[in-house]
């Protein structure tokens, strides 16, 4: 209720000043329903407008009793419940309906508190494709965060296989200086094998890690993303304030400048729980809670049994790794880091690559082929007689480094090089052999582009092939080219001396 004055006053500004409603409800500060009932105005609302009727309307008590016994139900078995009761409607109207109708129970959730140097969450996160080499490999990022001090360490590996989800947390360890108590992880496969429940069966490899390094795997409940929150707050900011924008380089430089962005970024943001410290002042008085480092780090590599059919290389993730001839057909162990392949014979190492992670590459060591063509020189594909060899014997030396380079076929190449030869003659070939094995490109294309220069920097039409279909052994015929001066002495007249002997 108001008092007199102020009905008092109503009155006159609306009646006397002309003030609308709203306008003396603003000055006066009182409510405009209040001033219409002063001024006596009508406060009846038009009537409002009756829904249309619903085909699932007759049905909805039954949708309500169904969701009440049943209350995570899918809409489509209510809709296939409707429809054996003669409901004509669409599933779409049975999900609104049970998007109306459906029981909620809002879930209320406690703040975890950490203590200092007693959880880890980690997890990966995936950050689309990048091109290596010919290949497209997927970026993903290995994220942990220190639960209590909330210190991140971040690596980018190009797979998610359990060695680089053993090596993310192997690494994170020695940058943090010593190892949580707990890591809280997803349900991921690199770590958790199965879950039934409550029960879970670990990957023997996280195990073996967790033993190691005296930390207790915890992982969380299905569908409870909440209860990884840190890390996924540090995944996001990872997100943003590193990865947006920046133009994608090697994995090795990009780990480089994330490494500095957790010391110069990520380390010095304000601490959530007291902005008034700062992340990394709060982890150096976590990091003395934190359990030691084992005196050795446990070694962490893909292990698996290949074997070579008949070339001196073995393949592994889509790439072609060489091996000594002696050990071709023999079971090898292959044992692979994310920047090393390591071949074994029993105990003894018999080759040692860098990782490549293109797709289709083949990686020689020289000396395996060296030791090929030492061992078998008849691995050439053709004798050391040939014609060939005879006429233009930058041959040989061009195979040669043709099979160094990993290109199999010696037979094609020695065809196509025949083919060249006729076509051309030994010296534009040999000249194109010389120059393909200075610029280290012994390659056909290279070869074939080295002459066509050289035949279109001498104005020359192009050759035209010879079919010998009907006579195949001249294809081996090799003639000697001759001293064309020879040939002059037929053109050279007689001498004056014959000329008077024949008129004598």
């Amino acid at each position: 209720m108001i008092d007199a004055e102020l009905d008092a006053e109503i009155r006159r500004l609306h009646f006397a000043e002309h003030w609308k409603v709203g306008t003396i409800a603003s000055n006066l500060g009182v409510h405009p329903d209040t001033v219409r009932r002063v001024l006596g105005l009508d406060e009846r609302k038009p009537p409002a407008a009756h829904p249309r009727a619903r085909m699932i309307d007759p049905f909805l008590p039954l949708v309500r009793e169904i969701l009440e016994r049943y209350p995570r139900l899918r809409a489509t078995n209510i809709h296939a419940m409707l429809r054996e009761r003669d409901f004509a409607g669409s599933a779409r109207q049975v999900r609104r309906a049970v998007r109306e109708l459906r029981p909620r129970r809002a879930e209320a959730y406690l703040r975890l508190r950490a203590f200092p140097g007693e959880e880890a969450q980690a997890d990966w996160a995936d950050f689309g494709p990048i091109p290596v080499g010919r290949a497209q490999r997927r970026l993903s990022a290995f994220v942990m965060t220190l639960s209590y001090s909330r210190a991140l360490y971040v690596e980018f590996f190009l797979d998610q296989k359990i060695e680089n989800f053993l090596l993310g947390h192997q690494r994170a360890f020695e940058r943090f200086g010593g190892v949580p108590r707990a890591v809280r992880i997803d349900n991921l496969r690199s770590a958790v094998l199965e879950r039934r429940g409550t029960e879970v069966r670990f990957h023997p490899r996280y195990l073996e890690l967790a033993g190691w390094y005296h930390f207790q795997p915890r992982p969380c409940r299905p569908a409870r993303g909440n209860e990884k929150g840190r890390v996924e707050r540090s995944i996001g900011f990872v997100r943003e304030s590193f990865f947006a924008g920046r133009s994608l380089t090697t994995v090795a430089d990009l780990n480089r400048a994330v490494w500095r962005w957790c010391d110069q970024v990520a380390a010095l943001r304000p601490w959530p729980d007291d902005s008034q410290q700062t992340v990394e002042s709060v982890f150096e008085q976590e990091q003395p809670r934190l359990l030691a480092l084992p005196q050795h780090p446990l070694q962490i590599a893909h292990r698996s049994m290949v074997v070579s059919d008949k070339t001196i290389y073995v393949r592994f993730d889509s790439n072609d790794y060489s091996i000594h001839p002696s050990v071709v057909g023999k079971n090898l162990s292959l044992i692979a880091t994310d920047t090393l392949i390591r071949l074994l014979d029993g105990s003894a190492e018999i080759a040692r690559h860098a990782r490549s992670w293109d797709r289709g590459e083949r990686v020689t060591d020289p000396a395996h082929a060296k030791a090929v063509l030492d061992q078998k020189s008849q691995g050439l594909g053709h004798s050391a007689r040939t014609p060939l060899e005879i006429v233009v014997p930058e041959a040989t030396a061009f195979v040669d480094a043709a099979f160094a380079d990993g290109q199999h076929g010696t037979a094609a190449i020695l065809n196509r090089l025949g083919n060249l030869l006729s076509l051309y003659g030994s010296a534009a070939l040999a000249a194109a052999l010389r120059e393909a094995l200075s610029r280290g490109t012994p390659t056909l294309a290279s070869v074939d582009y080295l002459i066509e220069q050289q035949r279109r920097a001498a104005r020359r039409n192009p050759p035209l092939p010879v079919d010998l279909g009907e006579r195949p052994d001249l294809a081996a015929l090799h003639v000697r080219p001759h001293n064309l001066d020879e040939y002059d002495q037929l053109t050279i007249p007689p001498s004056d001396s014959n000329e008077d002997n024949d008129h004598e």
